[in-house]
């Protein structure tokens, strides 16, 4: 039926022209709805295609922002942060922090017991090191924690950027790399937590191993004083020869 109708239109078209009485033409109707059918199929396919490669660029397009990489990065500020209460640990004074070192120190200051053979002079030596050792993990632990301090603001211009940058991604890439440096921001504080921790756990440590090793060296002390337990035998004294 729409083929029919195109052709009579078309027959309509040209028998109107001008100069169509002065002429006779031939048209066969079939072969010209034919042909414009073609072209109309033709032109729907251009169209189809023009659709297709719309299609394409826009893929390729959002593409090319998933793919847009973070232009910030807080790994290194969050390094930087990690490092410095590092060193604040590495530089603690008193009973190292290497385990070799510190087993072999530990043993030397806080002995099970005194033997008869050390020196008062020795067990004095050892109780000022102990005290020393005390005094500087508390001071390490009061160091972290003001280094803790100092990083909550930086922590927070850092968790600002972040999410800012987050919320403004222009892509799937940008999101999730925006998304890993919080989780890294994350975990810098939970491992400056743990350093914290550790401080404050040894300075506790070495506060209770010095009171251990004080009532040892009282329980010492009050032996030599009262001697090997045999009771005391008078005797006459000798002055000037007589």
């Amino acid at each position: 039926m729409k083929k029919t109708s195109l052709a009579a239109a078309a027959a309509i078209l040209i028998a109107l022209a001008p100069g169509a009485h002065a002429q006779w033409v031939v048209i066969d109707p079939t072969n010209l709805a034919q042909n414009i059918l073609t072209a109309a199929n033709t032109l729907e396919q251009i169209n189809n295609q023009i659709k297709q490669l719309q299609n394409q660029a826009q893929s390729l397009m959002n593409q090319a922002r998933n793919l847009t990489s973070l232009d910030f990065s807080a790994l290194a500020e969050l390094r930087a942060t990690l490092s410095a209460t590092n060193q604040l640990i590495q530089q603690a004074q008193g009973l190292a922090f290497n385990v070799s070192q510190m087993e072999t120190d530990f043993l030397r200051l806080y002995p099970d017991s005194y033997s008869a053979a050390t020196s008062g002079t020795q067990m004095a030596t050892d109780a000022r090191s102990r005290w020393r050792n005390s005094l500087e993990a508390l001071r390490t632990a009061t160091k972290v924690q003001s280094q803790a301090v100092q990083n909550f603001a930086a922590d927070e211009r850092t968790l600002t950027d972040l999410v800012n940058r987050s919320q403004s991604a222009v892509g799937a890439l940008q999101a999730t790399q925006a998304t890993n440096q919080l989780l890294a921001l994350q975990s810098r504080q939970a491992m400056q937590a743990q350093q914290l921790q550790i401080t404050q756990d040894r300075a506790a440590a070495l506060e209770q191993a010095r009171q251990v090793a004080v009532q040892e060296r009282a329980r010492e002390v009050r032996r030599r004083f009262q001697g090997d337990g045999t009771p005391y035998t008078p005797a006459a004294v000798n002055f000037y020869g007589n």
